[in-house]
């Protein structure tokens, strides 16, 4: 609730839906609950668990489409330097949202990505987005 009447960046509400995640063990696939909050990616069994796993975006290398490697629609990974994350959304629509947010999220909060495009957004042409400019 501390969120309220903040502008700019940080009143971005969080990224929040169910994915299918590949456990990285037993490389079973299970239903998650995951919160985009900032540059952090929770995960939990249900919206009213508490999180289980964060995968932490400041160490993301990369957000693509996975479908080739994993065989699942909508899929998609998200790469760090200690472990490749797998996880599929519902609709390509829903896929595509993920991707876009937490590619955002990763070029948001770290500096040292900001000039690798390696995540295909699409949109990530303009260096100065007008968006979040309002530091008045």
């Amino acid at each position: 609730a501390d969120g309220e009447g903040k502008t700019g960046a940080l009143a971005d509400k969080p990224t929040t839906g169910w994915l299918t995640k590949r456990s990285m063990w037993l490389k079973d696939w299970r239903k998650r609950w995951f919160v985009l909050e900032g540059n952090k990616l929770h995960f939990s069994k249900s919206p009213s668990d508490s999180p289980h796993g964060t995968i932490d975006l400041a160490a993301c290398l990369t957000v693509k489409s996975a479908e080739d490697k994993t065989d699942k629609r909508n899929s998609f990974e998200v790469a760090t330097p200690e472990a490749t994350y797998y996880m599929y959304a519902d609709t390509e629509k829903s896929k595509d949202e993920w991707i876009g947010a937490i590619g955002r999220a990763i070029v948001k909060y770290s500096n040292a990505f900001t000039n690798e495009d390696d995540y295909d957004d699409g949109e990530s042409d303009s260096e100065d987005d007008d968006e979040e400019d309002d530091d008045e």
